[in-house]
């Protein structure tokens, strides 16, 4: 004899679908929500003023995780980095074989130098760093990428831990939604 639920048994088995049912939109949008954070995009709010002004402490921004997938940054992109169990954010300042110093408060790359005119405002780059092994001129050695905060004055960066692997680059630039006045791509 075929097993046939009795009357409480299909209402129960009308519930649990109800409640599949019910359910199942969310869930996927969690799920939606789950991998884009993974593998797409993260948000992430500003815990320190390393990158004033560009970046100020309590800002949120989005940022993109694609493009460190299948290329490398380009010098002065902002980019987002894992050291040492955190991820920071700071500015490529120099690429792979440049060679990095600092005098007289500026930035020298390959004796050239940077024009940052667009994000600082004034600094001492050749301020001493406690426990720094960094020694300058500085040669970026291959596959890495020299990196260094906006707010120079109050930033611990590649001045302190030397350059970063191409591999520990998690995102390539970044888009700023909040404070909502400032609303934009970072440059």
């Amino acid at each position: 004899m075929p097993y046939r639920p009795c009357r409480r048994g299909r209402i129960r088995l009308l519930k649990v679908k109800n409640f599949l049912e019910f359910i199942k939109e969310p869930l996927l949008a969690v799920l939606a929500a789950l991998l884009i954070s993974q593998f797409l995009m993260m948000h992430t709010r500003i815990p320190s003023g390393s990158m004033i002004p560009t970046i100020n402490k309590g800002d949120h921004l989005i940022v993109n995780l694609i493009p460190s997938y299948y290329r490398v940054p380009d010098r002065g992109e902002v980019v987002v980095f894992e050291y040492n169990g955190e991820n920071l954010i700071k500015r490529v300042i120099g690429l792979p074989g440049d060679i990095i110093d600092l005098r007289d408060g500026k930035v020298y790359i390959n004796g050239e130098e940077l024009d940052e005119i667009a994000y600082i405002r004034t600094f001492n780059s050749t301020r001493e760093y406690v426990g720094s092994s960094i020694e300058f001129p500085y040669t970026v050695p291959e596959g890495r990428y020299f990196m260094m905060g906006d707010n120079r004055e109050g930033s611990a960066d590649s001045r302190i831990f030397g350059a970063i692997p191409k591999e520990k680059i998690i995102a390539i630039g970044a888009f700023k939604i909040y404070p909502l006045d400032q609303i934009g791509v970072l440059r």
